[in-house]
């Protein structure tokens, strides 16, 4: 631990404005001082008390609750005193102030030397208490990471998936993985280490077997993960087209309100405009862009010049494209013209991964007209295809279900995940080769652990060396 790990902190623990109830915490080795200084009195653990919260002089700065939760039973794993005083800003601030100078109180009575580095009772740094609950084994880092998913999510489902990832769901599942990767891991450390036995642990314990189910149940996690992904980032849409094809309409159809401002006049939306929407819960950055056309037509000036730019901008980091062309213009050839040569610029702009969706706007008022196969029709005005189209989006962002069981994930979550899968699938080959690839695929397994490891913040050397000396009987 750093040296600031070490100093007692305390914070206003409720969001900044007014409110009915604010909450400021202290956490820290030990505040019993503190508590005494601020209460008047010691408070019983884990109960609340009603009292007055004092100043230095005595005068009352507040009443409200008071609980004190000795170490280690804490969300922090520290002493935490927990102090529920009317929201107003200015009450809140004083009582912050008080506990600051009551601990600056204690240290000065208490005669104590500070260790190098270290500080007396100051403010909390942003997420400190959840990071010396990491710290001091209470969470692990997915389920900090849920702490601020749960807070920061957007939809219902993100919610609730956020939920279970506290709870340690997810944890729960990473650390399945790591059981049964380290039990093969076992297996292969000991057919290196005691090769003199001319014993296969590898064949006699179905390493292959353990590896193919170990790959096949990292694929179930994997699949869930970037579910839970999508649940918490979303993905980004851009509508793309020419001038007047209906893709401010087509935004404030899918909001169903006026974001964006619409007329027949070409050119009208000179910037991007954003709005985020949930479809099944899953949330997606429905982002607005300025008409594509020539930027040296005589009519274009100067502002929608750089709406231009920015509309390729936005296309060029979008996770899907979904562009609209206009159904009473595509017969015409200069339309048609104009829509393949921005067809062939988004070939070349965007990577292959990102999905580019047709989509034919307008067809209340071109019904018989012609759609490419593959082609969405739809209409803005009228409502007619939006949730087609939305069920479009669904699967272009790669969403599957709304799966009860689903825990939140994040993209650094699937990173680890896969990387996980590519050593795994290299230990496989590895392990095909037998004994001449055992320290190879030993380094593989190796790999894969710190892989998971990296989810939760667990892993060290010496979890591998318990269980070897628990299954085995090294000193015979």
């Amino acid at each position: 631990m750093l040296a600031r790990h070490h100093d007692p902190i305390a914070a206003i623990a409720t969001a900044p404005g007014r409110g009915a109830v604010g909450i400021v915490r202290v956490s820290g080795k030990d505040i019993s001082a503190i508590v005494q200084a601020v209460c008047g009195r010691a408070l019983k653990p884990r109960e609340a008390s009603y009292l007055a919260f004092r100043d230095a002089d005595g005068s009352t700065i507040d009443q409200g609750l008071a609980i004190h939760f000795p170490a280690p039973h804490s969300y922090t794993g520290e002493d935490v005193l927990e102090l529920q005083a009317h929201g107003g800003p200015v009450v809140l601030q004083l009582l912050l102030a008080r506990c600051l100078a009551a601990g600056a109180e204690a240290d000065a009575a208490s005669g104590r030397p500070r260790l190098a580095g270290l500080q007396g009772l100051r403010l909390a740094q942003p997420g400190e208490f959840s990071e010396r609950a990491f710290l001091n084994g209470k969470i692990d880092l997915a389920q900090a990471e849920a702490i601020a998913d749960l807070i920061d999510a957007s939809t219902e489902a993100a919610a609730r998936s956020a939920s279970r990832s506290l709870s340690g769901e997810f944890s729960r599942e990473i650390h399945g993985l790591r059981d049964a990767l380290v039990h093969l891991r076992m297996l292969v450390e000991a057919t290196l280490d005691f090769p003199e036995e001319e014993i296969d642990f590898l064949q006699q314990a179905d390493a292959r077997g353990q590896l193919a189910r170990l790959q096949d149940r990292l694929a179930q996690v994997m699949a869930r993960a970037r579910q839970g992904a999508l649940l918490r980032e979303g993905i980004k849409v851009v509508i793309a087209g020419q001038p007047n094809a209906g893709k401010s309409s087509l935004l404030n159809a899918l909001a169903g309100a006026e974001l964006a401002i619409v007329t027949a006049i070409a050119g009208t939306t000179r910037d991007v405009v954003q709005q985020t929407i949930q479809i099944a819960g899953v949330p997606l950055h429905v982002i607005d862009t300025a008409g594509l056309r020539e930027s040296g037509l005589p009519e274009v000036d100067e502002v929608e010049k750089i709406g231009i730019a920015r509309a390729w901008g936005q296309i060029e980091a979008a996770d899907a494209v979904l562009f609209l062309h206009d159904l009473t213009r595509s017969s015409l050839p200069d339309y048609r013209a104009a829509d393949e040569a921005i067809a062939r610029t988004l070939a070349e702009k965007l990577p292959a991964r990102v999905p580019v969706l047709d989509c034919w706007n307008k067809h209340d008022a071109a019904p018989g007209a012609a759609v490419p196969l593959g082609g969405l029709t739809l209409s803005a005005r009228t409502g007619e295809g939006l949730e087609a189209l939305r069920q479009r989006l669904l699967a272009l962002a790669g969403w599957q279900s709304a799966a009860e069981g689903l825990f939140i994930a994040r993209e650094r979550h699937v990173q680890a995940l896969r990387r996980v899968a590519e050593h795994l699938d290299l230990a496989a080959a590895h392990l095909a080769a037998q004994a001449a690839a055992l320290d190879l695929l030993a380094e593989e397994l190796r790999l894969a652990q710190n892989a998971l490891g990296d989810i939760t913040g667990e892993f060290t050397s010496d979890d591998l060396l318990g269980v070897i000396f628990s299954q085995f009987c090294i000193g015979k």
